[in-house]
């Protein structure tokens, strides 16, 4: 099969829902190189929300897609007839929810605003992670020596999405020896944590009361490109997008049409499915939901109240920097995670 090299990190099948003609998604850029750049422009759902080799990994020095087709394959597919059960109002059994809150799960953790937000976090948390790594080494060594046993290879677990190369060196004569642990903060370990959350824990999910909530007449729900939002809620004027999946009292929400609303407050019992919100409310999950977009937005139509609630950023200069960045992305992580490895290809 043919490489996937173009990943989109909010799905078609998700897009298609906000459109009218099931091909094309009204978009509000955030940030925009010029003032003169249309308010709105009515895209290709195709076209739009996607980066090049943004799952790509390099296994034994060779592409694989192997992420891409695994979030399609376990969260995408098996939620798109769910979700259209969900928004026609019908009847959703047990799997039903099940699915759609997987694909929720999914969608919070694949998003470019999600890696940028944990490779900050593993830049500060990876000394531990290989220091653990170290000590296991040892341990094993001990073993080894203790049993007789050579050991051929140190190998860190899951190491075939983190790449983490163990490296050891014995000075005999002298009695001692040298562990050393390497890996790159990078897509390698992005995607190793994406793996791990929706393989290990996103199942906390299931356990919240979920429901779909309606806004008033008049109203209607649009999504971006970092659609699901954890809000701390305190005040009209404070709060916060740090909610965890399992942390009490934190909101979680995704619109799944301009009509319907996925919707749970963790440890409290949601309203009926199918209630309707009142004004303030609704202008409330309309402003976290704006003020929660990382780079774009996403309308059936050209919502004259966007601009309000989320200005643009007008930088030629931030434009063509990220630009530049994402052009360079996949060579340069590819070149580092083969180094790393020490593979050869290309």
């Amino acid at each position: 099969m043919a490489l996937r090299q173009k990943n989109h990190y909010v799905p078609c099948v998700y897009l298609k829902r906000f459109s009218s003609d099931l091909v094309h998604v009204f978009t509000y850029r955030i940030l925009v190189a010029d003032r003169c750049v249309p308010v709105w422009k009515r895209c290709s759902i195709k076209g739009v929300a996607y980066h090049k080799h943004l799952y790509t990994r390099i296994i034994s020095g060779l592409e694989s897609d192997e992420i891409e087709r695994w979030l399609e394959r376990e969260f995408e597919t098996p939620a798109e007839e769910p979700l259209r059960k969900a928004t026609a109002g019908l009847q959703l059994a047990k799997t039903d929810w099940h699915k759609i809150i997987r694909f929720l799960a999914a969608q919070d953790v694949r998003t470019p605003a999600r890696l940028t937000q944990v490779l900050s976090h593993l830049n500060e948390t990876m000394p531990a992670v290989l220091q653990e790594c170290v000590e296991g080494a040892v341990q094993k060594l001990e073993e080894a020596r203790r049993s007789g046993n050579p050991i051929t290879a140190l190998k860190f677990p899951n190491s075939e999405i983190l790449p983490i190369r163990v490296r050891t060196g014995t000075k005999p004569e002298q009695g001692f020896g040298t562990i050393k642990a390497e890996t790159i903060v990078g897509r390698s370990a992005w995607l190793f944590n994406m793996k791990h959350l929706l393989s290990r824990t996103a199942s906390i999910l299931q356990n919240h009361k979920w429901t779909i909530l309606r806004p008033p007449v008049g109203i209607s729900w649009f999504t971006s490109d970092n659609p699901v939002v954890r809000l701390n809620y305190y005040c009209d004027r404070r709060y916060d997008f740090n909610g965890g999946w399992g942390s009490p009292g934190t909101e979680i929400l995704l619109p799944l049409d301009p009509q319907h609303l996925l919707y749970t407050q963790i440890g409290q019992r949601p309203p009926d499915r199918g209630s309707v919100v009142s004004l303030p409310h609704a202008n409330l999950i309309r402003r976290v939901i704006a003020e929660h977009a990382h780079r774009y937005i996403f309308s059936c139509s050209e919502d004259v109240e966007i601009p309000t609630l989320r200005p643009r950023t007008v930088s030629a200069d931030a434009v063509r920097h990220e630009q530049e960045q994402w052009q360079s992305w996949h060579e340069e992580q590819s070149r580092a995670e083969r180094e790393l490895m020490g593979w050869s290809g290309s």
